[in-house]
C-alpha cells in the first residue's frame, strides 16, 4: 500500500467519489453535486493508493472558530488501516483553533470518539429530507 494525500480537487474523477460513498454505505448525490461541494469546501483530503482513489473527506469552516467535517468515506477494503484517522487529523490540522462538529454514520461513533470527538447534548438539525435521515438512522 503506497498512500498519497492530496489536498485539492484538481483531476479528481467525481464518479469515483460517488462509487466510494455507495460502497461505504453512505448517502450520495450526483458526481457534479459532489464536485461543487468539495470545490467550495474550506479543506479537502483525498487519499490514493498509488493512482486509485480509496478515501476522502472535507471540512467547511469560517477559518476562525467553527468547522464541520463531512463526507469522510473509506473503501471497505481499506477500512481499519488508519486511513479515516489520517483524513480527520489532516482536516483538523487545517484549522486547529476551531471547534469541529460532524454527524457520523450510525455505528461509526466509536471511531470519532477515538479521535476525541464528544457527543453533544443539544445538537439540532433541519433536514431537507427528514424521512431519509430517519430511515438512515440519523434521527428518531
Amino acid at each position: 500500500m503506497e498512500l498519497r494525500i492530496k489536498n485539492e480537487t484538481t483531476n479528481i474523477v467525481w464518479d469515483n467519489v460517488v462509487d466510494i460513498l455507495q460502497r461505504a454505505g453512505m448517502a450520495n448525490y450526483s458526481a457534479e453535486i459532489h464536485r461543487r461541494a468539495f470545490n467550495t469546501s474550506h479543506s479537502v483530503v483525498f487519499i490514493f493508493d498509488n493512482e486509485t482513489l480509496v478515501a476522502f473527506g472535507r471540512a467547511i469552516s469560517d477559518g476562525e472558530y467553527q468547522s464541520a467535517i463531512y463526507d469522510v468515506a473509506v473503501l471497505p477494503e481499506y477500512q481499519g488501516k488508519g486511513i479515516g484517522r489520517l483524513i480527520v487529523q489532516n482536516l483538523v490540522e487545517k484549522t486547529p483553533h476551531c471547534n469541529f462538529i460532524l454527524y457520523a454514520s450510525p455505528g461509526k461513533e466509536k471511531f470519532y470518539e477515538k479521535e476525541n470527538f464528544k457527543k453533544m447534548k443539544t445538537g439540532m438539525a433541519l433536514f431537507v429530507n427528514s424521512e431519509r435521515m430517519q430511515q438512515n438512522g440519523f434521527i428518531e
